[in-house]
């Protein structure tokens, strides 16, 4: 398998590589509901202990099959990005976490809410925490979605904390990634790796305790709880790699096909209320992302031209 820096295009343009893996990668995302639906009565602590303890093989293996292991020992030598791994490690295990939690419990449409504001947020983080200016119809967006937010607040007497907390943790997970110093595929695998420990300890005590669901003489469980390393590490690095062979307005403008697929699940597929407070907020956010995306393709249509000048 050939590495994504060697498939890289000379120019910032879109490929048909890249464009199959990233598209592939969102589609897997949005139908993972169906798949963590099946697995609803499993607590979800003991889902992320499962979706690390099984990416590990299939991420090491492709990583071997790429050749690319030198820089993933570099990495767990260097104490700052071993440092910065276990930052993203912890952000990435909170944001299944609450997803899984979240489909569990009848609240996908949350989840998919916190999705679709997750790029809005990550605009706001950028003008926050790195001093990026925030242009007319960025401001725009972000006051849409804060709206909309406010309205599903108000009409459930409480904030809507699994798209906040999804929101929230993806959000600053995309940040942190941005400071580890490792490709996409390395970046995986340090993460898993350095959450193996703690999952393993977990299954031992769930297995000594009896609350195991593994190997508990369901076999349906077990092959669906050995199948979340798939369901984890397929999708992940599919768009780690296809996100190098896109421009950033076509990866900006692929992302909502996970979220659009994640709100289909809940709506048609388990039947989640959709009401009144919810017909109007996510309208709102809808027309915020597309103010979003014409700003951000303008942006970069202004960016070419220059370097063209």
């Amino acid at each position: 398998m050939a590495s994504a820096e060697s498939q890289k295009p000379a120019v910032n343009e879109d490929t048909p590589q890249g464009l199959g893996y990233s598209t592939a990668a969102y589609v897997l995302w949005g139908f993972l509901p169906l798949y963590l639906k099946a697995l609803s009565h499993v607590p979800a602590v003991e889902i992320v202990v499962h979706r690390v303890i099984w990416s590990v093989p299939l991420a090491g293996a492709v990583l071997i099959l790429m050749g690319r292991t030198g820089q993933l020992r570099e990495a767990l030598s260097n104490p700052r990005t071993l440092a910065m791994g276990c930052v993203t490690a912890a952000l990435v295990s909170i944001n299944w976490g609450i997803y899984i939690w979240a489909i569990a419990n009848d609240r996908t449409i949350e989840a998919a809410l916190g999705y679709y504001i997750n790029p809005l947020f990550s605009v706001f983080l950028g003008a926050v925490l790195l001093g990026e200016k925030l242009q007319r119809a960025q401001l725009a967006a972000l006051a849409l979605a804060a709206l909309a937010v406010m309205i599903l607040t108000v009409d459930a007497g409480q904030l809507p904390w699994p798209a906040l907390g999804v929101m929230l943790s993806w959000g600053f997970y995309a940040l942190a990634k941005k400071q580890l110093s490792v490709g996409p595929n390395q970046g995986f695998l340090l993460e898993v790796l350095i959450l193996l420990g703690p999952a393993l300890i977990w299954l031992a005590h769930l297995q000594m305790t009896g609350q195991s669901h593994f190997a508990n003489g369901v076999a349906s469980d077990t092959w669906l709880l050995v199948g979340c390393g798939v369901v984890t590490a397929v999708p992940l690095m599919l768009f780690a790699n296809g996100v190098r062979l896109l421009r950033m307005s076509t990866t900006g403008i692929l992302q909502f096909i996970a979220p659009t697929l994640i709100f289909l699940c809940a709506v048609v597929v388990f039947g989640e209320p959709f009401g009144t407070a919810e017909m109007i907020a996510f309208p709102m956010i809808w027309v915020a992302l597309v103010i979003y995306c014409v700003a951000m393709v303008r942006g970069m249509r202004r960016a070419t031209a220059q370097g063209r000048a």
